[in-house]
């Protein structure tokens, strides 16, 4: 079985491109387009170059003594907070950025959540010096303030959405809704494994320098290239995709996806969607999705900014479909507990998003001997008020 995208654009049964007409040109044409431009030398020359010069990879494998000591496991952090703008966001953006001028797209749109993949693409467009507009929610522009000034700092226009929630999947709709009246000269930069096809696989493959650093790293510290697991937490999934990219054909590397279960998972302020979630369509592609009976979506919650989205990139229903990852749901106190607890144990401030992933180790047992790697995927900065509240530090 295979748990790449096909020629279609699914994954399984999950995927596809379902859009508005005045979309399809702009799909379509970067369905035809993404693959040979990824291909081409001088594409991969730059894109490697501002990896390795900008954004700072290869990012450290760390191997968490302390923690490690404490579940009586090894337990290796993949760095991505120390990524340049703080999270993984970056590889993708620096990549969708370098596709848009290949493309010659004059304004970039985007949408964002926890306002990290915001700032990333705000970075890029200063970089490649292009207009720039993200959506947010109104209540993630509230939340998280610090990401809205570095955007606004960095030249980017960040454009409140109203409606709904007034959170991802609102601010989603609204850039959606801007590319479909400025088809010709915007390129929207997703900032997760979701939308339409080619999104999902061309976000992961940005992302797969993840798990292709992590294959050479662990070889030098282990002597040998796969884990026996791979960790990360999941709301859209791109840091997932890019943490398990090349491990999804090795059997005997087995995946974890973290979801937020917010207050619980079935008092109804929660996002966990490989529980609650059925079948449906949201942001162009089929996937899992929280929804009422009528197939209205349903409202997600989660203390993280960035895990609040209402279904999973197709590549992750896929993955739980066929039970090649265990999805595990952790509370949004498990996660502060997790956040504070790494803090305290290594010195390194996780985000949110990341601190779910971190939770796992109080219920879920581990061998001595087992190698488990974890995502890091964003340091705790942007959510030092959230710490603050929830902690009274």
């Amino acid at each position: 079985m295979s748990y790449h995208v096909n020629e279609k654009g699914y994954y399984g049964q999950f995927g596809g491109a379902f859009i508005p007409e005045m979309l399809y040109p702009n799909v379509e044409e970067l369905r035809q387009k993404y693959l040979k431009v990824m291909a081409e030398p001088d594409f991969k020359k730059e894109f490697d170059q501002l990896l390795k010069d900008y954004v700072g990879r290869p990012t450290p494998l760390y191997f968490a003594t302390r923690l490690s000591a404490k579940y009586n496991t090894k337990i290796y952090l993949k760095r991505e907070d120390l990524c340049h703008t703080g999270a993984h966001k970056i590889n993708n953006t620096i990549g969708q950025i370098l596709m848009a001028k290949k493309l010659k797209k004059k304004r970039i749109i985007a949408e964002t959540g926890a306002g990290q993949h915001g700032v990333a693409t705000a970075t890029v467009c200063a970089l490649a010096g292009l207009e720039c507009i993200v959506y947010m929610g109104e209540i993630d522009i509230a939340r998280q303030a610090p990401n809205v000034a570095r955007m606004k700092m960095l030249g980017a226009e960040v454009r409140p959405a109203l409606s709904g929630s007034r959170t991802l999947k609102d601010a989603t709709n609204e850039a959606i809704r801007d590319w479909i009246n400025n088809p010709v000269d915007t390129h929207y930069i997703i900032g997760s494994a979701v939308g339409p096809h080619p999104y999902p696989d061309m976000v992961a493959r940005f992302q797969s320098v993840v798990s292709e650093e992590t294959k050479w790293q662990l070889k030098e510290v282990e002597g040998r290239e796969n884990p026996d697991y791979v960790v990360a937490c999941v709301g859209g999934g791109s840091n997932a995709a890019g943490a398990y990219y090349h491990y999804l054909n090795e059997p005997d590397v087995k995946l974890i996806a973290v979801e937020a279960a917010g207050k619980g998972i079935y008092t109804g302020e929660s996002a966990a969607t490989s529980v609650l979630g059925k079948e449906g369509v949201i942001h162009g592609s089929k996937t899992l999705l929280m929804q009422t009976t009528d197939g209205q979506i349903t409202e997600p919650y989660s203390i993280s900014a960035g895990l609040d989205y209402p279904g999973v990139g197709p590549m992750h229903a896929h993955l739980y479909e066929t039970k090649r990852a265990e999805f595990i749901s952790v509370t949004d106190d498990e996660a502060m507990t997790a956040g504070l607890e790494l803090s305290q144990l290594e010195g390194i401030i996780p985000a949110i998003e990341t601190s779910h992933a971190l939770a796992i180790f109080e219920d879920k047992k581990f061998k001595p001997e087992d190698v488990v790697v974890i995502s890091l995927s964003g340091r705790g900065d942007k959510d030092l008020n959230t710490y603050i509240d929830y902690f009274k530090l």
